[in-house]
């Protein structure tokens, strides 16, 4: 016996209504998410017609959807009738994120990162002249003893990961030389940059290349490459997750070539969006 499907995702009468439920809730609840998503990217309210245009779908059914959003309090409407975030997924969602550390929403990253390349992936955070590591994941074998630990400190300018959040910081010659004051920069490897003027040019390159490196300046044999991720700000890194590998097992330019693997893993965490 035939079966209609109506706007909402429903089964009309007949015997296939039963088998087809299953399918077509999906559908109905996909709708329904792929509303929600698209309100998220308009912090300023969006209208029921550019709604319709961008999700595909009849206007009575992106209706019908923002209808059962608002009853759940996940979406609202403004002052001009444009559609908002509820003020109760707002909640759920900080209260979320405050409730879940920086370090455990990272570490499936680090683990991936680990296991690819056989080497440790770190996370840390930028405070003041200092990194500070939230995590870190050794690898499943072949592991060699480092000298960051969770909660432990390196010199910002020795690190991949310090390079690539001060480069966002510190933008010009000037900058450089207010943040390392009166402080001679600590000379950790004999490659370790210590000038002022050198630091600039390697925050710099780092800014135009999207990633910072560690050639050896913070451990001798140990090489790293960094990149930064935006688990508390769509635009501001919160750290940067770092790859740090026996330089004679891997090269920094082995590194660098993976470069765009390294962003298929990072997924989402490091892409920064307006």
């Amino acid at each position: 016996m035939q079966h209609t499907q109506t706007d909402d995702g429903s089964t009309g009468p007949g015997e296939d209504r039963a088998a087809g439920a299953d399918s077509s809730r999906l559908v109905g609840s996909d709708r329904v998410l792929a509303v929600l998503r698209e309100l998220a990217r308009h912090p300023g309210g969006v209208g029921l017609d550019e709604l319709t245009r961008v999700i595909g779908s009849p206007k009575p059914t992106v209706h019908r959807a923002l209808g059962a959003l608002r009853r759940a309090g996940l979406a609202d409407q403004d002052a001009n009738s444009r559609y908002v975030l509820g003020d109760e997924f707002l909640r759920m969602a900080f209260a979320h994120h405050e409730a879940r550390p920086d370090h455990v929403r990272v570490r499936p990253v680090l683990e991936a990162l680990a296991h690819r390349f056989g080497e440790t992936a770190h996370y840390a955070v930028l405070d003041g002249r200092e990194v500070v590591y939230r995590a870190k994941v050794d690898p499943p074998t072949g592991a060699v003893r480092l000298t960051s630990t969770i909660g432990g400190r390196n010199p910002a300018h020795t690190t991949g990961v310090g390079k690539v959040l001060l480069a966002r910081q510190l933008m010009s010659a000037a900058d450089v030389e207010r943040w390392t004051g009166d402080f001679p920069l600590e000379p950790r490897t004999p490659r370790t940059l210590v000038m002022a003027a050198d630091l600039h040019r390697e925050l710099t390159a780092t800014r135009e290349r999207g990633y910072g490196v560690d050639d050896q300046e913070n451990e001798k044999g140990v090489n790293c490459l960094a990149l930064p991720v935006y688990l508390t700000s769509p635009t501001v890194p919160s750290g940067a997750v770092s790859i740090s590998a026996l330089a004679y097992r891997t090269p920094l330019t082995s590194l660098v070539d993976a470069l765009d693997e390294i962003h298929a893993l990072l997924g989402p965490l490091g892409d920064p969006h307006s």
